[in-house]
């Protein structure tokens, strides 16, 4: 009988366009592809089993954080070397043609990998309920913050800013970066002591504590996570700003109760992209009625253009439920229609690139502790999930951006020359 890499190899050839980029090894140890390129590991016939029922990102993905399917070299270059090798040959969009298709079928079914769909992996997010309600967005914003804050201390900087730094050189740490990126929001809203801002989806609490400490401000953090509010309370007490700070458990829809315009500033970092395309007005709306005329909005967002305007069958599935983006634009559109006057916008893509990096060689450092802690399949889910977040920031298939905003109606003391 052939092996099993080479009949998969020949099965394979009309969907990778001609020859195995890849060296292929399968579970019973034979081997097909180049010496010389990345290794990609079939360790159980369930690894196809669970493409034939989710042909594509999701299938690989689940596949490979059960580990039925492994990368043993570098995942980017691994991934780096698939993706150029599907833009050199065209493979995007292409249609089989039924004789491949026909021979696909029949190498399945010699290998015996046709039956039942695999069981989904346990780590995979199971939210349920009507798109966005205020249930299912708890629940999905359980699945991806609940693995506690003892794990993301061990890939966060010291802050535990879950969000991109602003990074001034290359030599910068992540934990300066994350530094200068929570003083960048805090100057561009313009804050002194006393001043009143509203931290919508405030995550662990960093922006909300570095604005109260290092500016003095009396700030309102909203978060719908019981184990982020949990941490920040408890941080705010350990740095002697719990008088400054009030840490609240609350869906933005009901964080701004009559009487309203009663905050100086707002500022929401990488929350937007979790409310969905429809609620989207309603956000800004929130963010809109929240300040006071001429004050100050915030907003860091991730964008994205294409075809799929989330984060991805693989990030939907294991990572943020229910994420929507959009072309950065088309953001600034919806901010305008809500009231507000966009006023900078400033793009911070390759800073991710630089932050992303930071965050896997903590997790890498301490991936002893991090697989005691959620087990290996959950490491398996986050390397993926921080390696290909960085080859999209790096491509360019994935934005981020700080746009600055202002309340019509009231003078506002905007700078005319911006020496941020």
């Amino acid at each position: 009988m052939t092996a099993v890499a080479e009949r998969l190899a020949d099965a394979l050839t009309p969907f990778v366009g001609g020859d195995l980029p890849v060296r292929l090894v399968a579970w019973d140890g034979s081997a097909a592809g180049p010496d010389d390129a990345p290794r990609v590991e079939i360790r159980s016939p369930d690894a196809l089993r669970r493409l034939l029922w989710q042909p594509g990102e999701l299938g690989a993905a689940q596949a490979y954080v059960t580990g039925e399917l492994d990368v043993p070299g570098d995942l980017d270059t691994a991934l780096t070397h698939a993706f150029t090798v599907a833009r050199e040959r065209g493979l995007g969009g292409r249609r089989l043609s039924v004789p491949a298709l026909a021979r696909a079928v029949r190498t399945a079914v010699g290998l015996r990998v046709v039956g039942p769909p695999p069981a989904a992996p346990e780590t995979q997010a199971k939210v349920r309920g009507r798109l966005h309600s205020k249930d299912r967005d708890r629940r999905a914003i359980s699945h991806h913050y609940d693995l506690t804050a003892d794990f993301y201390s061990l890939v966060l900087d010291p802050s535990m800013a879950y969000s991109c730094g602003y990074h001034t050189g290359h030599w910068v740490s992540l934990e300066e970066a994350q530094h200068a990126k929570l003083s960048l929001v805090c100057r561009k809203l313009g804050l002194e002591p006393g001043m009143r801002l509203l931290d919508v989806g405030c995550g662990w609490g960093s922006l909300s504590l570095h604005a109260a400490e290092h500016f003095g401000a009396q700030v309102v953090g909203v978060t719908i996570s019981r184990e982020q509010q949990r941490f920040a309370q408890a941080a705010a007490r350990r740095r002697g700003v719990d008088h400054l700070v009030d840490f609240r458990l609350c869906d933005y829809r009901d964080a701004v109760p009559a009487p309203r315009a009663e905050y100086d500033a707002v500022a929401s970092i990488e929350m937007g992209e979790h409310v969905g395309e429809r609620n989207y007005p309603t956000y800004a709306s929130v963010l809109h009625a929240a300040v006071r005329p001429g004050g100050r909005v915030l907003v860091q967002q991730m964008s994205r253009s294409g075809r799929w305007p989330g984060g991805g069958p693989f990030i939907e599935s294991f990572i943020a439920p229910d994420m929507h983006m959009r072309p950065v634009g088309a953001t600034v559109g919806l901010l305008e229609a809500a009231g507000l006057e966009v006023r900078d916008v400033h793009a911070l893509r390759e800073h991710y690139v630089l932050t992303v990096a930071g965050w896997l060689e903590r997790f890498e450092q301490n991936i002893e502790e991090i697989t005691a802690l959620v087990g290996e399949e959950m490491v398996r889910v986050w390397r993926l999930y921080l390696v290909g977040g960085s080859m999209a920031f790096r491509d360019g298939r994935m934005g981020v951006d700080q746009i600055l905003m202002v309340r019509p109606d009231g003078g506002h003391d905007l700078p005319l020359e911006r020496t941020w």
